[in-house]
């Protein structure tokens, strides 16, 4: 007799015990009076061979040095700017792996309740200077990296930006966790490794925006740490049969099977130890290469399964407009909601406590209607695996979910079709269906007999095929609702979830209003304004950066000249820089005595990019009219734009391909130059954001009114001191409660008046020339082809001359009033300067530390502690 091999296992992954270190335990066993043990070996080697954190210079510098002659293989006649970065960072890694530890350990050793952050987009930014800056160790390094030869700006520059997000839903959860690490609360985040992010922005000659994959990984990523010990098995497919004993109970089985594997990035706090983490999953095959399929010449089928999985993760947000893209945006969706539940589920497990007091320990947090799908997973996994009854598991689910809404326009409220639900998540669905007429039956008791009330509330969307609406879904599976500002929160109770407010009452929903952390968007973007808010205020920078509400001591100091003078010496010195970086990066020349005006958001018609470019135009066709003499009384002005516009979305690239035409035209042309200037910075990024803010004058956040959840780069904007020019919208509103309404320019029609107006549109238009014949000129401009390509522009324009749904039309002459009140108060520079003390004075409000503590105490009930 003799082993045999199962030939049906070959190419499969072994199935091994996950998570090799719960064969020892989280903790250290106990003795008898309860002292812990020493697991292995002798104590006393151990602890002499573990290292401590490199703080003093001559222990960084070594460690550097030790990083380039054993982790990069490197010498020292070898290394360049780039290697010298990758020893660092892995040097500054080794420190926070330290820290990241201690902290676990504390985490698990208090036992406390967690709560988790679940996006689809974490937008991190450059990861080097923020540990630096966090770990209070900038200086240090900085010296070391000098005796090593090197320069530290050269190094920062090197480090690309992590693809994992497209804008502010991925910033604000950045924000967010590192607000957490910093008020040491135990807070993890979930998202994915996307291989390609969302894609390099290119710019063509004719003004077109151009794709390319943005290989953000081609290099080793220092900032992760993979945890191939740290793998989950998710299923796609197959068939879910019911057991016929009435729990409610099924079997899935059969279809796809991937593994998701983990990769953690360390999240370091400020002016703390505790460093939390952001665990990314990447998808891979459960088989591996089929050798059999390959030897027979069948080359495409031996890697079929690898590609297929290796998908999932492969691009942030794949365009949707196919059956292949919708399909890979759901999978994206289960894949890491399944992996991150499997996760939470085996960490609280760990603690010992029996699966109905889930809710005690662990609160997760929605972040929008992408994970919505983890409400039936853990459905699923607490009905089917657990056995957990219908009822209770009901309980447990909708005690543990928490959900931020961050959008009130119709088509941004996520939608998935039925029969692509029941072919690719037939279990789920079947969930879905029970927890539906579940809900149903409740709400017709309430309201009995009101069949469209019924309609309207139902998860599922009636038509041909039916959709799943997830916002639905979110919002009844959750225990608590809230939008991300005060005026987003109201609309949210009175529009799309109306109904539920009716049926639940108004103490499931709230408001949370967004922040952003002040260590990013102030100390490490502008060190110039930290140095000078610090030496002011004469207090320890690390004090003020976690109470931005100190900032208001710098109202004491709006009268005094010299102060107003360097405050106005750090924003000139900001302008050189971004002056700097374009001429070095683009070849384009900028006015730095200029007023800078800057709009830098994603392309999207509901935050009217459009309307600032027809601005634009309007100004250039007035300086085209003026003599000489006029022209000298204008103020210069260079208005900045930035952004991406999805792949698929034709009129935000249209808006794009005008703005860079425009610039084309309105820069070269010598009656103009002087005074206006327009430039289109491609690629747009955390690290493009950070030298573009500080920099700016004025910002424009010009949503049609009640479009804008909140907003956070208005916040950012203004806590660096340049003032806001919007619409009363989001966050505006509250900002400019803060900062007092005469250090803010408002304009354009209220949210009350907004659907009305519509209503005019589509009844009873009046052609642009009667409403604004200041804005019809603008357009007659743009189809003369002035600005090239005639023609090509029609659609774009036709979106404000027939329907007008974003309101251009009603608000551009009030828009372009606004823009004179701007040029008229920025000439009084003694009063412009104080406007911009009083703002960054007023912004405490604003941060993420305080955001982030409002979800701790009134949504998660969980409390901070201490890594000593």
């Amino acid at each position: 007799m003799t082993s045999v091999l199962d030939t049906t296992a070959i190419g499969k992954v072994p199935r091994r015990r996950r998570h090799v270190r719960t064969l020892t335990g989280y903790l250290p066993e106990k003795d008898s009076e309860g002292k812990e043990k020493w697991p292995r070996g002798e104590e006393k080697v151990w602890k002499d061979g573990l290292r401590g954190l490199d703080t003093g210079v001559p222990s960084i510098t070594k460690s550097i040095v030790n990083h380039v002659q054993t982790s990069l293989a490197r010498q020292p006649h070898e290394i360049d700017n780039f290697g010298a970065y990758q020893a660092a960072a892995l040097s500054v890694r080794d420190n926070l792996i330290i820290n990241w530890n201690d902290t676990q350990l504390h985490y698990s050793r208090t036992a406390g309740k967690r709560a988790y952050y679940l996006s689809l987009e974490f937008l991190m930014g450059r990861a080097l200077d923020n540990a630096l800056l966090n770990l209070g160790l900038k200086q240090q390094y900085t010296q070391g990296v000098d005796k090593l030869g090197f320069n530290m700006e050269d190094l920062l520059a090197q480090e690309r930006d992590a693809g994992l997000g497209n804008g502010g839903l991925g910033r604000l959860a950045a924000c967010y966790l590192d607000s957490s690490a910093s008020q040491e609360l135990p807070v993890w985040g979930y998202g994915l490794r996307y291989r390609y992010g969302i894609f390099q922005q290119l710019i063509s000659p004719d003004g077109q925006q151009l794709e390319a994959p943005d290989p953000w990984l081609e290099n080793s990523n220092p900032w992760e740490l993979p945890r191939i010990d740290v793998s989950y098995e998710v299923r796609f497919h197959g068939f879910a049969e019911r057991l016929p004993d009435g729990s409610g109970r099924a079997i899935w089985e059969g279809g796809q099977e991937v593994l998701a594997v983990a990769y953690d990035v360390p999240i370091p706090g400020c002016n703390t130890r505790n460093t939390n983490n952001l665990r990314l999953w990447e998808s891979k095959p459960k088989r591996g290469f089929d050798l059999n399929s390959f030897n027979a010449g069948d080359y495409e089928r031996a890697v079929e399964s690898s590609n297929s999985a290796a998908a999932i993760t492969s691009v942030l947000y794949p365009n949707d407009h196919t059956t292949f893209g919708k399909e890979l945006r759901l999978k994206q969706q289960y894949f890491w909601t399944a992996a991150s539940l499997a996760d939470i589920i085996r960490r609280f497990k760990n603690i010992g406590k029996p699966i109905t007091e889930f809710p005690q320990y662990v609160s997760i947090q929605l972040n929008d209607t992408h994970p919505t799908l983890a409400v039936p997973e853990l459905m699923r996994v607490l009905v089917d695996e657990e056995e957990v009854p219908w009822d209770a598991a009901w309980d447990i689910v909708t005690e543990t979910f928490f959900f931020t809404n961050h959008t009130v326009l119709p088509e941004a409220l996520e939608t998935w079709p039925v029969p692509l639900m029941q072919h690719l998540l037939p279990r789920h669905m079947q969930i879905i269906f029970d927890i539906n007429l579940s809900f149903l039956q409740s709400v017709e008791r309430k309201f009995p007999g009101d069949k469209e009330r019924l309609a309207r509330m139902s998860l599922i969307e009636e038509g041909i095929p039916q959709n799943v609406r997830m916002a639905h879904l979110a919002c009844i599976g959750s225990r608590k609702v809230n939008g991300v500002a005060e005026l987003h929160s109201e609309l949210v109770q009175t529009t799309i979830l109306k109904d539920f407010v009716d049926f639940y009452g108004v103490s499931k929903f709230g408001n949370v209003t967004n922040g952003i952390t002040p260590r990013r968007w102030l100390d490490q973007c502008n060190p110039g304004l930290s140095r000078l808010i610090t030496l002011t205020l004469d207090i320890e920078k690390s004090i003020w950066l976690k109470d931005l509400t100190k900032l208001e001591g710098l109202l004491d100091y709006v009268e005094d000249e010299d102060f107003r003078e360097d405050w106005a010496a750090v924003k000139q010195a900001n302008k050189e820089r971004l002056a700097h970086h374009m001429q070095v990066t683009l070849g384009l020349n900028v006015n730095t005595k200029a007023l800078f005006d800057v709009q830098i958001k994603r392309l999207h018609e509901y935050k009217r990019q459009t309307l600032n470019i027809l601005g634009v135009i309007h100004r250039y066709l007035k300086l085209k009219s003026m003599t000489p003499k006029e022209r000298k009384t204008v103020t210069p002005r260079n208005v900045f734009f930035a952004g991406k516009a999805a792949p698929g979305y034709y009129i935000a690239k249209l808006t794009i391909r005008l703005i860079v035409n425009v610039a084309r035209v309105v820069n070269s042309d010598p009656d103009t130059k002087d005074y206006l200037n327009v430039f289109f910075l491609p690629d747009y990024s955390v690290t493009l954001a950070e030298v573009l803010i500080p920099a700016s004058d004025i910002s424009q956040h010009i949503s049609t009114a009640g479009t804008e959840a909140s907003g956070t780069s208005n916040m950012k904007f203004c806590l660096n001191g340049g003032l806001l020019l919007g619409t009363v919208d989001g966050a505006n509103i509250e900002i400019a409660e803060e900062v007092g309404p005469s250090n803010v320019f408002f304009f354009g029609h209220l949210t009350p008046a907004v659907e009305d107006l519509r209503y005019q549109h589509v009844y009873h238009p009046v052609p642009v020339e009667q409403k604004s014949p200041a804005l019809a000129q603008v357009l007659d401009a743009v189809s003369s082809g002035l600005f090239g390509d005639r023609g090509v522009y029609e659609p774009l324009l036709n979106t404000i001359r027939q329907g007008d749904y974003y309101l251009i039309t009603e608000d551009f002459d009030s828009y372009i009033e606004a823009l004179r009140m701007v040029d008229e108060a920025y000439n009084d520079r003694t009063e412009w300067i104080k406007k911009s003390i009083r703002t960054t004075a007023k912004m405490g409000k604003f941060s993420s530390d305080r955001a982030i503590q409002d979800y701790a105490q009134e949504y998660w009930n969980i409390e901070s502690t201490k890594v000593k």
